[in-house]
C-alpha cells in the first residue's frame, strides 16, 4: 500500500469518499505495522550510537551513590511523568536483593512550583529547588523531548556551577540541552515525540539496572537477581 493510499484509507473524507470498514481496518493495521517498524529502527539507531554514553552515565550515578550523593529528577508534561518514574525506580526497586537509593523528584511539590511560577515565572521552578536542596556530589537528571525546556536548562546550568553531575535525555537534535555542557546528554535523533519518549523509558530502566550492577561489589553481590518489571 502506497503512502497516498494509506492516508486515503485513514481519512477518506479528505478525498470525497465515505469510510469503508474493511479498508479502514486494513489502514489502521498498516499504521500499527509502520509505527512498530519505526520504533525498532529508532531504538536500534539510538542505542548503537549511545551505548558507551549510557554506560558512562551509569558509572557516574553509581559513583555518586558511593559518595552518599542524591539523585534529582525533573521534566515537563510527559517528561515530568518520566522524572517521577526514574525516582520511584531507585527509591522502590522491585527486583529482589537491590536496595533503595535516594532519589528526589522535583516535579512533586505543587505549592512550591506554583509559588515560584507566580512570583518569578515557570522557568525558575527547578533552579530554585536545586539552589535550596542540591549539593556538590549530587546528580541531576532532566528529560525533554525537544531539549529546549528553559526551566531545565537553567537548573542544569546552576547544577554545573554547584558541582552536581548533570545528565540530560533529549530528542530531535538535542536542542539547547546538547549545548549545556552536561556530563552526559543522550539524544534520540527523531522528530517523533512518541519514539523519543519510548527510548527515554528504556534508557532509564537500563541505567537503573547498570547502576545496581556497578554497586553490587560494594555490598557483596546482588543476591537474588531477576529482570525488573
Amino acid at each position: 500500500m502506497s503512502k497516498k493510499e494509506h492516508l486515503a484509507g485513514l481519512y477518506p473524507f479528505l478525498h470525497g469518499k465515505k469510510q469503508d470498514a474493511a479498508a479502514m481496518n486494513e489502514a489502521l493495521q498498516e499504521s500499527v505495522r509502520q509505527k512498530a517498524a519505526d520504533h525498532v529502527l529508532v531504538f536500534e539507531s539510538y542505542f548503537e550510537k549511545n551505548e558507551a554514553s549510557i554506560v558512562k552515565a551509569a558509572e557516574v550515578i553509581a559513583q555518586m551513590y558511593r559518595q552518599n550523593g542524591r539523585l534529582f529528577t525533573m521534566g515537563n508534561g510527559g517528561s515530568s511523568c518520566d522524572a517521577a518514574h526514574v525516582a520511584v525506580e531507585f527509591l522502590h526497586p522491585v527486583t529482589a536483593g537491590r536496595p533503595a537509593l535516594t532519589a528526589i523528584n522535583l516535579t512533586t511539590d505543587v505549592a512550591m512550583m506554583t509559588a515560584v511560577s507566580n512570583d518569578l515565572g515557570y522557568d525558575h521552578v527547578y533552579v530554585r529547588q536545586i539552589i535550596a536542596q542540591g549539593r556538590k556530589g549530587d546528580c541531576l537528571i532532566g528529560m525533554s523531548t525537544s531539549g529546549n525546556s528553559e526551566n531545565l536548562i537553567r537548573a542544569f546550568n546552576k547544577a554545573n556551577e554547584m558541582g552536581l553531575t548533570t545528565i540530560g535525555l533529549a530528542g530531535m537534535n538535542g536542542g539547547e540541552m546538547a549545548k549545556a555542557n552536561l556530563d552526559a546528554c543522550l539524544v534520540v535523533e527523531t522528530d517523533s515525540i512518541h519514539r523519543i519518549q519510548e527510548c527515554h523509558v528504556a534508557t532509564y530502566h537500563i541505567l537503573w539496572d547498570l547502576v545496581h550492577t556497578l554497586l553490587a561489589d560494594d555490598r557483596g553481590g546482588l543476591g537474588k537477581t531477576g529482570e525488573q518489571a
